[in-house]
């Protein structure tokens, strides 16, 4: 719960009755490697705080390859938030790529503390404008632009100490590459 407390206490405080009621949210979970906390097509309702662990973020394209979208390490919540603001089935799963532990809460029951806890809602206004609109937008510029070497960079600082654990085949997926260029990539660096 300190680790929770501490990342939330990085978008502005919280009282300690709005800690309070988050806390009765908040389920502890295990994931073993290569289980999923979200499959492709299921309607989610969780959102998984990462107290250790890793989650990638992915979907399978019509030719059937793996596209990974992001990757979730400590002290990242993953979830497929647009699916849970429409209500609708997720076009992407989560999935461990680690052993992982998580503490999950569900998303509309923290909606609705939202309502309550003004310190809440300002967090959650300030934690989407910062990952989902000021964090994105050059992410998706740098994959319609930038070439592979500099797309590796990209990754290589968004995600400092992450290279060790991933295989050279997901970080290839994150950066719409095969293996094979990834490795021509490290080579020439």
């Amino acid at each position: 719960m300190e680790q929770l407390r501490a990342k939330l206490s990085a978008y502005g405080m919280l009282s300690e009755e709005t800690m309070a009621d988050l806390a009765q949210l908040l389920r502890p979970h295990f994931y073993a490697r290569g289980d999923y906390f979200l499959r492709e097509g299921q309607t989610p309702r969780n959102i998984a705080f990462i107290v250790k662990g890793l989650f990638s973020q992915y979907y399978a394209s019509p030719d059937g390859d793996m596209v990974i979208k992001k990757f979730f390490p400590e002290n990242h919540f993953a979830g497929s938030v647009p699916a849970l603001l429409t209500h609708s089935p997720s076009i992407f799963a989560i999935r461990a790529l680690e052993h992982t532990e998580t503490l999950e809460y569900n998303f509309y029951d923290f909606k609705a503390l939202t309502e309550k806890h003004r310190d809440l809602a300002a967090f959650y206004i300030r934690y989407m404008e910062l990952h989902w609109i000021i964090e994105k937008e050059p992410l998706e510029i740098s994959f319609r632009h930038d070439n592979a070497k500099k797309r590796y960079l990209n990754f290589l600082k968004e995600y400092p100490n992450l290279e060790p654990r991933l295989k050279q085949h997901e970080i290839a997926s994150y950066l719409g590459i095969t293996p094979t260029q990834l490795s021509r990539i490290r080579a020439d660096m």
